[in-house]
């Protein structure tokens, strides 16, 4: 006798990529296309943003310096409530969802409140802004490999070691605006 389990609620975590809707993968298309609720960053183009169903309740979840955990606390609670009202709700992240973003908490939170979550890996920014602006990461016989290092700290005293990363062939570093300075010491 075949037992019949309740399904559970779900929500998708989905990259959009560096901005480009032809640089969308066809399944966060999908996604997208038929989502009830999106939570995005500011990070997600205004050109993917248009390929969100009008009928679709789009909300801002970008972060502001300083208040990165009240909104990170408002996006985990949002992703949980309406998924749980059973909404096709969608968390779309800029890039890769969890390349240096908050993706793979918000999915342990939907998970730990009963939630099944969908990842739909986006194009990296760590290997899309190299390859469109025609700087291989890896080239045969010049750099056999590459490391991705986030060049945002949680705080000001936290010091990253450096010296970690000085064999590394290509070295790409993400969000290090605001530390270049630092970085390039």
């Amino acid at each position: 006798m075949e037992e019949h389990y309740p399904k559970l609620p779900k929500a998708y975590i989905v990259g959009a990529g560096p901005g480009d809707p032809g640089l969308l993968t066809v399944r966060a298309l999908q996604i997208i296309q038929s989502a009830e609720v999106v939570l995005y960053d500011r990070l997600v183009s205004s050109s993917i943003l248009a390929l969100i169903p009008s009928s679709a309740e789009l909300i801002y979840a970008g972060k502001i310096q300083g208040e990165q955990a009240e909104v990170q606390g408002f996006i985990g609670r949002t992703l949980v409530e309406y998924a749980l009202a059973g909404r096709r709700v969608v968390r779309l992240k800029g890039g890769d969802p969890l390349v240096f973003g908050r993706g793979a908490e918000e999915w342990r939170l939907l998970r730990e409140a009963g939630v099944e979550v969908e990842v739909v890996p986006g194009v990296s920014a760590a290997l899309s802004v190299p390859g469109l602006a025609g700087i291989p990461p890896t080239f045969r016989g010049l750099a056999d490999g590459f490391a991705v290092v986030t060049g945002h700290l949680r705080n000001e005293a936290e010091l990253v070691d450096w010296s970690k990363y000085a064999a590394v062939d290509t070295l790409i570093i993400l969000m290090g605006v605001r530390t270049r300075v630092s970085i390039a010491k």
